[in-house]
């Protein structure tokens, strides 16, 4: 068969370095005995390498060109290639309620999406490895204090521990991304509960980050208000990327408490 048309709109830029593709493979080894997977598998080249890991694998792939190619070249994955798109699957079912490692070779253009999705279904996927972006691979593994340090970097931090593996360059790819890429590993880390309302903790990230360049006291106001005495605290007069994950949940914490003491 012939090989995929690389397609635009999918943000498509098949790798053609199979060191590259082997490296990428070999990250879900953390998680040794957990099925895989592998989202956006094109062609295969990095599908090649999970099979021979002799665990359980499924691939799911939204372009109709490639699922013809993938049931040509791997009749053995036949029953384990799922046609849909992976941010409108459910995924409670899909090895039967087991826990799996999510990788992939991310389209770039719905890496953060992905990134969401796992987070909304964290007691699933206790591990996920992958290339996206370097930039965005940058922003998830930023600590505070970091330019790049922002909302993707303290809603994953809070549940995984993040590594940058390593960086890839545009040539091994066809046709060439106009950006760098990076492999990445997120691993849950011990936290089970985050010590706060999950909910308000991620509209008050999201909420002082979408104006990072003001105080606490200024981005905080879209959730209490103009005249909370809150935000009289020192702590108001940082910026929020300066704020660790912990200390994001204590101003959860007092956000709270604050919004409890208006409503009486």
């Amino acid at each position: 068969m012939k090989l995929v048309r690389p397609k635009k709109f999918l943000g498509q830029h098949f790798l053609k370095d199979l060191s590259v593709a082997q490296a990428i493979a070999d990250t879900v080894d953390v998680c040794p005995t957990l099925p895989v997977l592998e989202v956006g598998p094109g062609m295969g080249v990095l599908t090649q390498y999970l099979i021979k890991k002799e665990r359980p694998l499924k691939v799911v792939e939204v372009d109709f060109e490639s699922v013809e190619y993938l049931r040509q070249n791997y009749p053995s994955l036949e029953e384990h290639i799922i046609e849909d798109d992976f941010l409108k699957m459910h995924l409670d079912h899909l090895f039967d309620g087991q826990p799996f490692v999510l990788t992939g070779n991310y389209p770039y253009n719905i890496s953060s999406q992905i990134f969401f999705k796992m987070l909304d279904n964290k007691d699933l996927i206790p591990c996920c490895t992958g290339m996206i972006q370097k930039e965005v691979a940058e922003r998830i593994a930023a600590g505070p204090g970091s330019k790049t340090y922002g909302i993707l970097s303290v809603l994953i931090q809070a549940w995984y521990r993040v590594e940058y593996l390593f960086t890839v360059g545009q040539e091994v790819f066809s046709p060439p991304p106009k950006v760098k890429s990076a492999v990445i590993r997120m691993t849950r880390n011990d936290t089970t509960e985050l010590g706060c309302d999950e909910k308000l903790f991620k509209n008050v990230v999201k909420t002082t980050f979408n104006q990072r360049r003001k105080t606490l006291r200024n981005s905080i106001k879209p959730i209490l208000g103009k005249e909370c005495p809150l935000t009289e605290d020192p702590l108001f007069n940082r910026r929020p990327e300066q704020l660790s994950v912990a200390e994001f949940i204590d101003l959860t914490n007092r956000v709270e408490a604050a919004l409890k003491s208006e409503r009486q």
